[in-house]
């Protein structure tokens, strides 16, 4: 991984793939490269770093062509350097190849492809790839050397011998004029422009500046794609039809709009993300909501007998937020899983099971291949996903969509409270389908959740406020983070903003499992976080924060507006507006959103790439 462009038409290839994978930046990547084909050759410029070295190279060492393909690189073999960095190249510079993904079986081919006198340059997985084509094309594929001119051919008989993942583009000078591509667990997509100019890209940012028509791949597509247009087969089965996309979203949401960072335009776009993700689906007289992406699901709801919600990072935090109110609220027993860990310890799936797969991409690797996993055994799959068209909501048997628009920052926040909101409107439907919860509730419920936006923005005035606390902690180099409930998991996100993006260590704990460890750290250069709304559980945090204040802890409060009780126990009060408990961890994250940007600012970090860190993550 991480990004992949590429376009064949008639202006000039490297401006295109340049701006492409600028439009790919937010991935995150380490090194960037392109390769162009030109009158019977291959050009190739590539290097360490960001794109900025990449278009220095250009200029030093320009190349011309027509048609091309580029890659920006997040190192999984090998380390970031140039030699590592795609397109990978035959030994002859005949073929060129970009890969994201993970060839599992590598090791095995490339000893395979030394003894038939293969040479390598590079310690990445990708190259073997490249050789293999080039291997199968010279021997012509299927021993015939009359079909050896045959791109698609050679790359789809190197695929059939490939363990793994892959999203890949392929260009050769001994078949030109085409750019073959091919996807498996890693996505991949055509964009259809006009006059004859057809792109291949892994995301659709690279291509919105050109077209809003694009075809989604599926696992196991293969796509020829040239001048005239693009042809989708599959192996063993031939040509196969593919719709067209009409991607909704504007160039201006991929821009930063003025703010220094996408991390802080996301943040301070919350207010109108939560009422898009709400938009059409409040039924506030009823108390009640209306999913469009449910419909027809009701049986199957009012059967489930217990729901599994898979998720990574700030999606598994969202996810034990949808616990606690499903649990709570609808009644229904649910689990929350690490995907990564799911798929590989012989889950057990009962009869009845809904299975909720989150992801802002809809492209996690580890999510996706859980919730096929749970589908193999019978298990009904809901998927909430921000990116329309997207493998997870494509796959999936039902699913909501986000709406929050394209999140460029790498650290989620957007999509963070808006798949709160979602899981709270499922709720509300589960818990109304059910009769678990009562129209009176519900409206009170529906009733919080439109004031949501409003709520949000009051928070976003706070920022100054904010910015000072960031700068009176920025040197710190540790942080606990507590909170119970439905504010655990709150804590938990608060603390991955904070070590993803200023790498300050810092750690999530339910606030009663202090004194069983981790009260051990507290001293006076030990910060602690403590979200300590007038919830149910408000009194039983009271006890927890005098436990830090014993042992001399500085203690960041976040608080109802209205408390006055907690500012004359600890050093610093964030205060929130009251809303319904289960909503909470909505507005408590806000402030903790900000703290963690202005921390990691002032300390000097890449906030929107932060190191060793993408934004999609495609290999397992």
């Amino acid at each position: 991984m991480c990004g992949i462009v590429g376009y064949i038409g008639e202006q000039q290839v490297a401006p295109l793939l340049i701006q492409g994978l600028k439009r790919l930046e937010y991935r995150g990547y380490d090194s960037a490269g392109i390769a162009v084909a030109k009158n019977g050759h291959l050009l190739v410029r590539k290097e360490a770093g960001k794109i900025a070295e990449l278009e220095k190279l250009i200029v030093a060492d320009p190349v011309e062509g027509v048609y091309g393909i580029g890659h920006t690189r997040w190192a999984t073999h090998g380390p970031p350097n140039q030699r590592n960095a795609h397109p990978h190249v035959s030994e002859k510079g005949d073929f060129a190849v970009v890969h994201n993904g993970i060839i599992e079986n590598a090791a095995a081919l490339k000893r395979r492809l030394i003894e038939r006198g293969h040479t390598f340059s590079s310690d990445t997985d990708t190259e073997v790839l490249v050789h293999l084509i080039e291997d199968i094309f010279n021997a012509g594929v299927d021993g015939d050397g009359g079909r050896a001119g045959k791109l698609e051919r050679a790359v789809e008989q190197a695929l059939q011998q490939i363990e793994g993942t892959y999203g890949i583009a392929v260009i050769s000078s001994k078949d030109p004029g085409k750019i073959v591509a091919a996807r498996l667990g890693s996505p991949l997509l055509i964009g259809v422009g006009d006059e004859g100019e057809t792109f291949v890209a892994s995301d659709a940012a690279a291509v919105i500046a050109h077209t809003r028509d694009v075809i989604y791949l599926d696992d196991g597509d293969m796509a020829t794609i040239t001048e005239g247009g693009y042809t989708v087969h599959r192996h063993n089965q031939g040509p196969v039809s593919r719709p067209v996309s009409r991607v909704d979203w504007d160039l201006d949401e991929v821009e930063r709009g003025g703010y220094d960072h996408f991390m802080l335009k996301e943040i301070m776009e919350q207010p109108e993300t939560l009422r898009e993700t709400m938009r059409g689906r409040l039924l506030a007289e009823e108390g009640n909501v209306r999913l469009g992406g449910l419909t027809g699901m009701d049986e199957e709801l009012i059967e489930t007998e217990r729901i599994i919600i898979l998720g990574c990072g700030t999606s598994w935090h969202s996810g034990l937020i949808g616990e606690y109110m499903l649990e709570d609220i609808a009644r229904v027993p649910t689990d929350v899983e690490y995907a990564s860990e799911f798929r590989y310890r012989r889950p057990v799936v009962e009869p009845n099971t809904l299975v909720i797969a989150i992801s802002q991409s809809g492209e996690t690797a580890d999510t996706l291949w859980a919730m096929r996993e749970a589908r193999q055994q019978g298990a009904t799959a809901l998927g909430i996903v921000n990116a329309v068209g997207s493998t997870i909501a494509r796959e999936t048997d039902a699913g909501i969509y986000l709406h929050a628009g394209p999140e460029i920052g790498v650290a989620s926040t957007k999509a963070f409270t808006s798949q709160v909101e979602v899981l709270a409107m499922l709720t509300v439907h589960l818990g109304r389908l059910r009769g678990t919860l009562t129209a009176s509730r519900g409206r009170e419920i529906v009733r919080a959740l439109q004031q949501l936006p409003e709520q949000v923005g009051r928070l976003l005035e706070k920022e100054d406020e904010i910015k000072k606390l960031a700068e009176e902690y920025k040197d710190s180099r540790n942080f606990l983070y507590l909170g119970r409930g439905y504010n655990f998991p709150a804590a938990l996100e608060g603390a991955l903003k904070l070590k993803e993006i200023s790498y300050i260590h810092a750690e999530g704990y339910p606030a009663a499992e202090m004194k069983h460890g981790p009260i051990a750290l507290i001293d006076e250069n030990m910060p602690v976080v403590v979200i300590a709304p007038r919830d149910a559980v408000y009194d039983k945090v009271r006890s927890n924060i005098d436990e830090v204040k014993a042992r001399g802890g500085c203690i960041i409060a976040v608080v109802s507006e209205d408390d006055t009780e907690l500012e004359q126990v600890v050093d610093t009060v964030i205060r929130i507006p009251r809303t319904h408990d289960a909503l909470t961890p909505i507005l408590a994250s806000v402030p903790l959103q900000l703290l963690a940007y202005h921390i990691a600012v002032l300390r000097g970090a890449n906030v929107d790439q932060p190191r060793n860190l993408a934004k999609s993550v495609t290999v397992e």
